[in-house]
């Protein structure tokens, strides 16, 4: 039995079957018959025609030749599919399944067929890079064949690149700017206040226990036509002390040192650490520092405006040496108690693992606000060195995976020195 991506032939064939009214039996029938694939009618008394037959020929090209499939699309038995190491046939194939599948659905079945069918260097070819659907794990093998990229091919994989960037930046910047933006207001309190710049809030509960009785008024208030009268007693708190935010500020109330290891298994939080990289440095109360690394460290920041140069600027793949990484981002702190160092790593160190943990310690110790996220992405729970994660939550720097998503929660959190909101269990040490 054919595996696809996502049971996709089953959804795909219930929305037709919705459409189209076909009898649930039927339906049932046809589901099967989409699953077995087209050399496996026996039992089902069923043919593939049409569409159906359009889309099975798409799945069978990608998932029909089992174990035994080679890189050119011949398996190893008798049965023959595949894509084959042509350009223009999986350029049509890319057609055929961008008509028949979701976008979703299509982007799944593209990775597979970069991984099952070593389709990579097909994507040096502008041709391709113009029918492929972009999406994150796209711009990761492109990062990853950047060196390799000839020239003509160069400006079409940045317009690839352009494009997910760009759709990252509108999903992600409000809500980042908004977040931040509270935090650092919050973060920056003052105890003597303007009128307009109290918090109300913190400014009552800060003084509730100076909450005053005040005596009933000499006048007795009538109730209702019963009568009976009384005096309804009040009260007020007194604002002892009061709290507020402080005044915008041109110069940057914190640092933000983002270390991004980009060793090859961190394509996508690469991409993402890129984008947000971008964000925090567009504000002006934010001083951001983007710095990657793999045995070697290159601080990116005077590309912060663009996130594709920064993404092109990168080198996935080679080893890993955090503490040379952590070492560069120690030297360039000057204000440790206004800093928030992010170590974005899954922690597999070629470097030397005690100095690494001593510098992290350090940091703490001088009041860097350190974090440690194990994955910038939404590939799920990610592979890790346990015992490195596990040193670091004993120093006070817990490590985790991180959605996009949550990240301005992450950062919010640190600026203001609070918890920090750490997802499932799962994805901790």
């Amino acid at each position: 039995m054919r595996q696809t991506p996502g049971e996709t032939a089953e959804r795909t064939t219930e929305r037709t079957a919705t459409a189209s009214h076909i009898p649930p039996d039927a339906e049932r029938l046809r589901r099967w018959r989409m699953v077995l694939g087209a050399d496996s009618a026996d039992g089902t008394g069923r043919a593939l025609a049409g569409q159906d037959a359009a889309m099975d020929g798409a799945l069978d090209a990608l998932y029909g030749g089992g174990a035994g499939k080679k890189p050119n699309g011949r398996g190893t038995g008798g049965r023959s599919a595949g894509l084959g190491a042509s350009a223009p046939s999986v350029a049509r194939w890319l057609g055929d399944i961008r008509t028949y599948f979701p976008s979703s659905v299509v982007q799944v079945m593209q990775r597979d067929a970069i991984d099952r069918l070593g389709l990579s260097a097909l994507l040096l070819e502008p041709e391709m890079l113009e029918a492929v659907e972009p999406d994150v794990h796209l711009v990761g093998t492109l990062l990853s064949l950047n060196k390799a990229m000839p020239e003509t091919t160069k400006e079409t994989a940045r317009a690839v690149v352009r494009k997910v960037v760009e759709d990252l930046e509108r999903r992600l910047e409000s809500r980042t700017r908004a977040t931040l933006t509270g935090a650092l207001d919050r973060s920056a309190r003052i105890s003597r206040p303007r009128h307009r710049d109290i918090d109300w809030d913190r400014t009552i509960r800060a003084n509730l226990k100076n909450y005053l009785t005040l005596p009933a008024p000499d006048t007795a208030t009538t109730a209702g036509d019963t009568g009976a009268t009384g005096a309804t007693p009040t009260g007020t708190v007194v604002p002892e002390r009061l709290i507020g935010y402080g005044r915008s500020s041109r110069s940057a109330k914190k640092d933000i040192v983002l270390c991004v290891d980009q060793s090859g298994s961190m394509a996508a939080s690469v991409v993402y650490a890129s984008v947000f990289g971008a964000v925090l440095a567009s504000m002006r109360t934010l001083s951001t520092r983007l710095v990657v690394f793999d045995t070697a460290v290159v601080d990116l920041t005077d590309q912060l405006d663009d996130p594709v140069d920064v993404l092109f600027g990168t080198q996935l793949g080679g080893g890993t040496d955090i503490n040379r990484a952590l070492a560069y981002c120690q030297s360039r702190i000057t204000r440790p108690a206004d800093t928030v160092v992010v170590l974005i790593s899954d922690l597999y160190e070629g470097g030397i693992r005690d100095e690494m943990l001593k510098r992290v310690a350090a940091m703490k110790a001088s009041g860097v606000q350190f974090v440690t996220l194990l994955a910038l992405s939404d590939e799920g729970a990610p592979a890790y060195d346990h015992e490195h994660a596990a040193a670091l939550g004993a120093l006070g720097a817990p490590a985790f995976a991180c959605t996009p998503d949550l990240f301005p929660d992450v950062m919010a959190a640190a600026i203001e020195k609070r918890p920090l909101p750490i997802p499932d269990k799962e994805y901790q040490p």
